[in-house]
């Protein structure tokens, strides 16, 4: 990914970026959206708990409020959604920290918009976890020298957080082997045995639970307390062209964010409208914080991390980065 995006000719980004505005309204036009006529954005998101807010802003009519209607498109990871903005495929994107901050320091003009989702700081109790199968005699992230655990993407987050769960297990972080594989498809090929471990978030997670496996760590607790995992963001180049309709997805984000931590019941619901999670295990999901703000502190932790497992040129701009 890295290779991606030394290869993206920024300046043909911008120009992309500027020509491919949202559809409908006026927001190229510097004037605020309207519910009578709404400007159409498209959304690069990763179809997994962690977006279910803005499913339900969508259906409660928050966006539409604000003069939005979403079109939204799946991807496997932030790192993927990032080049799809930056080129004007999509107005706005989710992506988690790590992906931004490494996009940035390649010279690729992002910007955070709006909070995206945080761990809940809870061992045992985390949206995300480091599972292994039923019967596996991994019993904890120190085991996992020379084994091979998947993360969605390569190079990213997931990989930084269980890095330092290794550490802090005790165990030798360099020998762990990662592979790449989208969330939907962790709990198959760990109950195949083609994996030996994998970093697994909601719905993936209670999948593997309900197939016996557990978990033996949960990496986000460990990179910091109340981790900001997940930010949506938008082009420089677009959020300067069309900043009345970068602040009304702003605006429309916050209210849904809200929304989905006071309506635990209404998140399960529409997570079904979008995952194939059996209905059956709605009950059993361990649910993130959608705080209105990101955990700056928390952020800078993995910023460092990230410095220390090679993953920026230099050092990341959160100043720049963050709203």
């Amino acid at each position: 990914m890295r290779r991606l995006f030394a290869g993206l000719a920024v300046g043909a980004l911008l120009v992309a970026a500027s020509a491919c505005g949202s559809s409908g309204g006026s927001g190229s036009s510097g004037k605020s959206p309207t519910s009578a006529n709404p400007t159409t954005v498209k959304v690069g998101i990763i179809p997994i708990l962690d977006v279910a807010p803005l499913y339900l802003g969508e259906e409660k009519g928050f966006f539409k409020r604000n003069g939005l209607k979403l079109s939204l498109t799946p991807a496997q990871g932030g790192a993927a959604i990032v080049p799809g903005v930056v080129s004007g495929q999509f107005q706005f994107g989710f992506s988690n920290v790590t992906s931004l901050m490494v996009a940035q320091t390649n010279g690729v003009p992002v910007k955070a918009v709006a909070n995206g989702v945080a761990s809940t700081g809870e061992p045992g109790a985390d949206f995300g976890g480091l599972t292994v199968k039923k019967g596996s005699a991994i019993k904890s992230a120190k085991d996992l020298a020379g084994k091979t655990v998947a993360v969605n993407t390569l190079k990213n987050i997931n990989d930084t957080a269980v890095r330092e769960a290794v550490r802090k297990a005790g165990g030798d972080s360099s020998k762990v082997k990662f592979v790449e594989l989208a969330f939907d498809q962790m709990p198959a090929a760990l109950a195949k045995g083609q994996i030996d471990a994998a970093m697994a978030v909601e719905p993936a997670l209670t999948t593997i639970k309900s197939q016996g496996g557990t978990e033996i760590a949960w990496p986000f607790v460990d990179v910091a307390e109340g981790l900001t995992i997940a930010m949506y963001f938008t082009s420089t180049q677009y959020a300067q062209a069309n900043p009345a309709v970068a602040k009304a997805f702003q605006k429309a984000v916050a209210e849904s964010l809200a929304y989905a931590n006071t309506h635990p019941d209404e998140v399960r619901k529409v997570l079904t409208t979008y995952t194939k999670i059996p209905a059956n295990l709605l009950s059993e999901l361990t649910l993130p914080h959608w705080p209105a703000e990101a955990n700056r502190p928390a952020i800078e932790v993995l910023e460092k991390l990230g410095e220390q497992d090679g993953l920026f040129k230099k050092t990341p701009d959160l100043d720049k980065l963050l709203p």
